[in-house]
């Protein structure tokens, strides 16, 4: 498996201020040097996201970025994405190996150790772990887990581990020093006043 890059973009447009429009955010963003984007737009038909898809996939190529599609892994084959990012109520991770290949990377969000080394054991290549902090889009499922169950899962995961859940610039360093591999974003890129300078401040705390 290639190395996984430290930040993991994930997309929601109906977060996006202002009228601006998820491929021009996007552009801007794989310019300031994303190299991981799961198109994550659930609210969609396979009809309405096919179209984003294939966009996605041609901005993704243009600026080699891998490109994972939430939980359609007939859409992820069909625009030829790098793999697919699983949920709780996906296809089970076994079924998705069988219809995707061996050389398409499977994600799956996790919430717990115990999650995380089942995902493992069944094959995943990668997992996200959160909520770390609070965030509104995650308030409903319960209280933050914390950086503290982030060090623990982070110490005996077989697996990449992305830090999820409002991370943002300023508590960027204290997620790296858990020892998680990378950290997943939504609004702290796509809602940012400028994406691309959000984006060059965490890639200036991954770096250092």
């Amino acid at each position: 498996m290639p190395s996984l890059p430290a930040l993991y973009l994930i997309t929601d447009r109906q977060q996006l201020p202002g009228g601006r429009q998820l491929p021009k955010v996007v552009e801007e963003l794989l310019q300031a040097g994303v190299r991981m984007l799961q198109l994550r737009e659930k609210d969609l038909s396979a009809a309405e996201l096919y179209p984003l898809a294939q966009e996605m996939r041609e901005l993704t190529r243009r600026y080699d970025c891998l490109l994972f599609i939430n939980d359609r892994i007939d859409l992820a084959l069909a625009v030829e994405a790098d793999g697919v990012h699983l949920g709780g109520h996906s296809l089970p991770i076994p079924a998705a190996r069988k219809l995707l290949g061996p050389n398409r990377l499977i994600g799956v969000s996790t919430h717990s150790l115990q999650e995380i080394l089942l995902a493992a054991q069944q094959g995943a290549d990668f997992a996200t772990f959160g909520p770390v902090f609070f965030t509104p889009s995650k308030a409903a499922y319960g209280a933050p887990l914390g950086l503290n169950r982030l060090t623990q899962a982070c110490a005996v995961s077989p697996i990449p581990i992305y830090a999820l859940g409002g991370i943002k610039p300023e508590n960027t360093g204290s997620v790296k020093r858990t020892g998680a591999d990378g950290i997943a974003l939504i609004s702290a890129l796509l809602c940012a006043e400028s994406p691309a300078a959000s984006c060059q401040r965490l890639f200036e705390v991954l770096d250092t």
